[in-house]
């Protein structure tokens, strides 16, 4: 699989050690990129199966006796040499790292992707009003709800980035100052993105324009 210049970013994202800028850039682009995509859900596997089954797997090595578990232990003592079980013990110590900063910030449920080809596309959100032409400056916006325990950030554009907000709801009151900034003859548009209570992307609706006529 060919690598993408994006994919230095998927540890830094799950361990929400991006600047907001650079999250925002990875999540534009994960959702499109086939490769990122692939890499995230096989990190996803590897740390659920860490997160849920870990336990499991210690509990099962302690429930050993002492008398089994010794001819074990020898045998792989003298299978490695004693530069060998350095290295082993860095590694293990740099995993254990890894995990625990990772497992915290673990999704419980991974985006729903549709992999057409190279394509790989979120789900989308259906934005209701303002969709089309205005004759006032709008008071609220409204899109379709994603159900319970999701939060939605906006961002309204002119030229460039005018407001951002975020809410549970699935609409949001235009504030009265963001409101003096707006202008008639002028076009806006909108578009707002789903997170998960965990805080990952899962959803994003597409950018959507509407003048403002009188």
């Amino acid at each position: 699989m060919r690598k993408c210049k994006h994919e230095d970013l998927i540890d830094g994202y799950l361990l929400n050690k991006l600047s907001e800028e650079k999250k925002q850039e990875f999540e534009a682009h994960y959702f499109n990129c086939r490769v990122c995509f692939e890499k995230m859900a096989e990190r996803d596997e590897m740390l659920t199966a860490i997160k849920y089954k870990g336990h499991t797997i210690f509990q099962d090595l302690e429930t050993e006796t002492e008398v089994e578990r010794a001819p074990v232990l020898g045998q792989i003592w003298a299978f490695f040499t004693p530069k060998q079980w350095a290295l082993a013990v860095a590694t293990t110590a740099v995993l254990v790292v890894v995990a625990l900063g990772v497992i915290p910030n673990l999704t419980t449920t991974s985006p729903q992707f549709f992999i057409n080809d190279d394509l790989v596309r979120g789900s989308s959100i259906r934005l209701i009003s303002p969709v089309i032409a205005v004759d006032t400056i709008p008071s609220q916006f409204r899109w379709e709800s994603l159900g319970e325990d999701v939060e939605y950030k906006i961002e309204l554009y002119n030229h460039e980035l005018l407001w951002s907000a975020t809410t549970s709801n699935h609409y949001i009151t235009l504030p009265q100052e963001v409101k003096e900034r707006m202008v008639t003859g002028e076009k806006y548009s909108w578009q707002v993105k789903a997170f998960s209570a965990e805080g990952t992307l899962i959803a994003v609706s597409s950018k959507v324009q509407f003048p403002v006529t009188k």
